[in-house]
């Protein structure tokens, strides 16, 4: 059996050497005593069914990275520059993405009012009917999930995940 050497971890306990086996076990231990990481893993995993049930619902290849852009639009628009900065990517990728979009009829590009030199991004028509479908499949996830863990459970961590972006968003402030 192959023996793995790893070193001290800030809130990890030291194991001097030990088997492979036994650092997957400890990493699923400490994955799972992680908020941040149990709210990347279950955030992950409800974009996933909601983007396999978009895919029916309105035709289109939606991709994790386009249902990534979403939230950073306003509705007066959003310069792709200021959505690549907000969504951690290239404006190379941004600008990838958004012509993606534009090629299916979710978005598109206008003038920029305060800069006739840039394009602000935006929902069409159709992307915004897009948009409220997919919220409506977001809904349905949901409904599913409170169904299996109970009203009560799911209105609390709706209720407590208000407050968490919340103190996020202060905090970017």
């Amino acid at each position: 059996m192959v023996k793995w050497v790893y070193h001290t971890v800030k809130g990890v306990s030291p194991l001097a050497t030990t088997t492979r086996d036994d650092l997957e076990r400890d990493l699923e231990a400490a994955s799972l005593a992680s908020t941040g990481q149990l709210l990347i893993r279950a955030a992950r995993l409800f974009n996933e069914r909601a983007i396999a049930r978009s895919r029916v619902l309105q035709g289109i290849d939606l991709r994790p990275a386009h249902t990534a852009l979403f939230p950073h639009l306003s509705f007066e628009g959003t310069r792709t520059t200021v959505l690549a900065k907000k969504m951690g990517i290239t404006k190379q990728a941004a600008g990838q993405i958004v012509a993606e979009l534009e090629r299916v009829g979710v978005l598109c590009r206008v003038p920029d009012p305060s800069d006739g030199r840039a394009k602000l991004v935006r929902f069409t028509t159709a992307g915004h009917r897009a948009l409220m479908a997919g919220i409506g499949v977001l809904r349905e996830v949901e409904d599913e999930l409170a169904a299996e863990l109970g009203e009560a459970l799911m209105g609390r961590l709706n209720r407590d995940l208000a407050k968490l972006l919340a103190a996020f968003e202060r905090a970017a402030s």
